[in-house]
């Protein structure tokens, strides 16, 4: 039986018919404070049957970015599909979201306990609850992330190499780049693999932030998913950029051979040939000045905005790829 046979969803006992709209609150623990800890799931279905499609951001608390390009998702009416279903969960982590920390209350990285359990530590009941929730009925997913600690991504979507889906999937979404990665034990990606649900993950910005530009790139992509999959409002207007995603295959950090007050001269998201001059590192005392050379050509697709670095920090994330491919 497909997922677009069942007339109905339930989540927390609680059903949604074709047309309705509804807002789903998800309890979790109370606050040491007593207060209850929500979290909002918003469905919108139309009458027409079709694929149920989740957008979810906030899985990591700081990463605000992600939960930016969700709500305008919502504002902007996105979520309102043609046919199908669509799920929007802003917020997965509203302990983090709370407290503008990355990870549970627990001490732990919610992106590591999946699938969860019954009766583990807070984040993996958690875990389990979204899994056991809501993952059954979803056919496909995009999850909203940002760079941690202060490192600036450029906008990309990131998948695991030779699934053939999932690359027509990215293809669509068509971000400036595309990074092939492995899914990662007890991550929330790894567990939606393994229940048949196509997810892509979004990468942009950095924590603690919102970019305007960057939550273009993630509005514009969903759309042209939502397009591709008959979804999308018919008042919505979606555009296709003339670039092709960029896939890189291999890359690597530059690190900081020095500590020092950093002045980062490189935009994320550029060109940059071999031996350019990516960056400068001084001390606050006026005396000494490094220079940060590019060791390949290659696009920069992560930078560092933290203004002090210490020796051995991961500064810019290089692609060893000049081409497609």
């Amino acid at each position: 039986m497909t997922h677009h046979e069942r007339k109905n969803i339930t989540i927390l006992k609680e059903t949604i018919l074709p047309g309705e709209s509804k807002t789903i609150n998800m309890e979790i623990a109370k606050l040491h404070t007593m207060t209850k800890l929500k979290i909002p799931i918003i469905v919108e279905r139309s009458k027409f049957e079709g694929p149920t499609v989740l957008f979810s951001a906030g899985l990591h608390g700081d990463e605000i970015n992600g939960i930016e390009i969700v709500r305008q998702i919502i504002t902007q009416k996105i979520n309102k599909p043609k046919i199908g279903t669509i799920i929007c969960i802003p917020v997965i982590n509203v302990f983090g979201f709370l407290n503008q920390t990355r990870e549970f209350p627990d001490g732990r990285d919610l992106n590591r306990v999946f699938p969860g359990s019954k009766t583990g530590s807070l984040a993996s009941q958690f875990a389990h609850s979204i899994l056991t929730e809501i993952i059954p009925h979803i056919d496909y997913a995009i999850d909203f992330h940002a760079g941690g600690a202060s490192r600036f991504n450029a906008a990309q979507v990131r998948i695991v190499p030779d699934n053939s889906e999932l690359k027509a999937l990215a293809d669509v979404f068509n971000a400036p780049f595309g990074l092939f990665s492995k899914n990662i034990l007890g991550s929330f990606r790894n567990s939606c693999d393994k229940l048949g649900v196509k997810m892509l993950l979004f990468e942009g910005g950095k924590s603690i932030d919102i970019n305007e530009e960057i939550t273009n790139e993630g509005l514009e992509g969903t759309k042209r998913v939502l397009h591709s999959l008959k979804m999308l409002n018919a008042r919505k207007k979606v555009s296709f950029p003339e670039n092709k995603t960029l896939y890189i295959e291999k890359s690597n950090w530059i690190r900081a051979k020095h500590s020092g007050m950093f002045h980062g001269l490189t935009k994320v998201g550029s060109f940059v040939e071999k031996g350019q001059i990516l960056a400068k590192i001084s001390d606050p005392y006026g005396k000494v000045e490094h220079i940060l050379k590019s060791p390949n050509a290659g696009f920069i697709i992560n930078a560092n905005d933290s203004p002090i670095i210490y020796q051995g920090d991961a500064i810019y994330h290089i692609s060893n790829t000049t081409g497609n491919e």
